[in-house]
């Protein structure tokens, strides 16, 4: 009896050891899985819903309900100025549209710096900002980075000529202008960056017609990165760039002055040397 007391006794020592192993065993994957969730949800990101383009829209275009759908963007990378509503899109209705003034891809969120307001009349005057003017660059200044300018970008504009017909310089003129309009390339990637087009204020307007009427005007883009306008006071010409200095001018001594009174001397006049006064 006693043997087999003592078996049994060992058989549910041997069944409690293992059930509790099995205990542990279970609490242990819980809490792992436990950790997984919370690091899965930890990296979970919020979004929300925005208005997005359909399709591919160019600048100029009219932007209307069947021209956009709703996207989920991540709402802490939010970009400014947003449209969440269908309200707030189209403030006047549907039947309202807004024109395009940036170029937008599918799935990128429309802001309100991309579009005008409701109602805006189609073409260049769409773009404008209050109280800015169109100017428009020759395509001879912008033909050494066509295909290479969007709309949106910033240029510097250069002058060179000369004034009161004296020696040619170069000099920054207006700085940060931004290109509001031009030529599309076809679905070659061909025939794009002509007819640039800039918005600048009425007093730029009335400068750059009369820089390009007394020379000739030049562009550079400013980087995407580079926030500060540039140095307008730049100016330099040939003789300062090659290091050319004038010779000095010779000096001339100038002789002491003489002063004489006339006496005559019989029939001849004779000069007599006197102190000047």
């Amino acid at each position: 009896m006693r043997a087999v007391f003592g078996l049994v006794l060992l058989v549910g020592m041997g069944l409690a050891g293992f059930a509790v192993y099995m205990v542990n065993q279970f609490l242990d994957q819980q809490a792992f899985a436990l950790e997984q969730e919370r690091a899965r949800a930890a990296n979970i990101v919020a979004t929300i819903d925005v208005y997005s383009p359909s399709r591919d829209i160019s600048y100029g275009e009219r932007l209307t309900i069947d021209d956009v759908k709703v996207i989920k963007y991540a709402s802490d990378y939010l970009p400014e100025g947003i449209f969440r509503t269908e309200e707030e899109l189209f403030p006047e209705g549907v039947n309202v549209p807004r024109v395009v003034r940036i170029p937008m891809r599918v799935n990128e969120p429309i802001t309100l710096s991309k579009v005008t307001r409701a109602g805006a009349p189609q073409g260049i005057t769409a773009l404008l900002d209050p109280g800015m003017r169109a100017f428009p660059l020759p395509d001879r200044i912008t033909e050494a980075f066509s295909g290479e300018l969007r709309i949106a970008d910033l240029i510097d504009l250069y002058w060179v000529g000369n004034v009161d017909v004296g020696e040619d310089i170069s000099r920054l003129v207006k700085t940060r202008l931004e290109i509001i309009a031009m030529d599309e390339p076809d679905e070659n990637g061909d025939g794009g960056g002509n007819g640039v087009v800039v918005q600048v204020s009425q007093e730029d307007f009335a400068e750059l017609q009369a820089l390009q009427a007394a020379g000739s005007l030049s562009l550079t883009p400013v980087g995407s990165s580079d926030l500060a306008a540039g140095d307008v006071t730049i100016q330099t010409n040939i003789r300062d760039i090659l290091g050319i200095v004038d010779a000095p001018e010779p000096v001339v001594e100038e002789e002491p002055e003489e002063c004489f009174r006339t006496e005559r001397r019989g029939v001849d006049m004779v000069q007599i040397p006197v102190a000047c006064n």
